[in-house]
């Protein structure tokens, strides 16, 4: 038996609000990793586990990564599902309905991750270095997770296609993505950042340093993170040659680097 048209575009419809608030809680997701975990580094995913893996960098930042690719199928999921119920002639979302469906998404993000994450799992606090992580945990999840829901709330029920509400979405998003490239303010102007591969011995990495003719600030604890000075264009690119996986000297490609400190 057919379904009847009213049945139809209320499944595809459906679909419309499951895709629309995938987007959002991806975009949530993708937020927190990179303000928090890059830009801030207030903590990692996995910055709550204790034993070896908690200084281990190369791993957190694996852990990090994985995260962010998990977001980034949840949002290609949610675009297929849009796209679906598009193909189907479910009619198009308004602006309106399309931001308030991503800000549900949004917060959605911010309470699964602080019920679970934080509290329940453990796997890291807003702050870890905190003396109370609760006050930040509560704080961040009002902002990023209440405060969303009332915005959403409070949108107009009505509401057509805006190209200044587009538009200032991608001015947001290019400004955001240029800061994390410039990295902080005060960041020493001749440090450059160098990751090496965790597959590398320490006398291998050396090696490349002498080679790049560059100067040792501070390496981490693991030992594949090392802060250089006096670095020439030319020894960066013996250094990727010899074994180095990124470089703050690069800020379209690793300008989050700049905010790596030694701990």
């Amino acid at each position: 038996m057919n379904s009847s048209p009213a049945t139809t575009w209320s499944v595809h419809s459906f679909r419309m609000l499951i895709g629309w608030l995938l987007m959002g809680f991806s975009l949530g997701g993708f937020f927190d990793g990179i303000v928090l975990h890059q830009i801030l580094q207030w903590h990692h995913l996995l910055s709550g586990l204790d034993g070896p893996a908690k200084s281990n960098l190369p791993f957190q930042i694996m852990a990090d990564g994985l995260f962010h690719l998990l977001m980034y199928a949840v949002a290609v999921l949610g675009a297929c599902i849009l796209l679906s119920a598009r193909a189907s002639g479910v009619r198009a979302s308004t602006t309106n309905q399309m931001l308030q469906l991503t800000l549900v998404g949004f917060a959605i993000w911010h309470i699964t991750d602080a019920v679970i994450s934080h509290w329940l799992v453990g796997l890291h606090r807003i702050k870890m270095d905190s003396d109370v992580p609760l006050a930040w945990d509560i704080g961040w999840l009002v902002i990023f997770g209440v405060v969303p829901l009332i915005f959403a709330a409070l949108f107009p029920k009505r509401g057509g296609r805006s190209r200044g509400a587009n538009a200032a979405l991608i001015a947001v998003v290019a400004t955001a993505g240029a800061v994390a490239a410039v990295g902080p303010p005060n960041a020493p102007a001749d440090e450059t950042i160098i990751v090496f591969r965790p597959s590398m011995s320490q006398a291998a990495m050396m090696e490349a340093v002498i080679a790049a003719d560059a100067e040792i600030k501070w390496t981490d604890a693991s030992g594949t993170v090392w802060a250089l000075t006096n670095l020439r264009w030319a020894g960066l690119v013996t250094l990727h040659l010899r074994g180095a996986l990124a470089a703050s000297s690069t800020p379209l490609i690793a300008g989050c680097l700049a905010w790596t400190r030694s701990v």
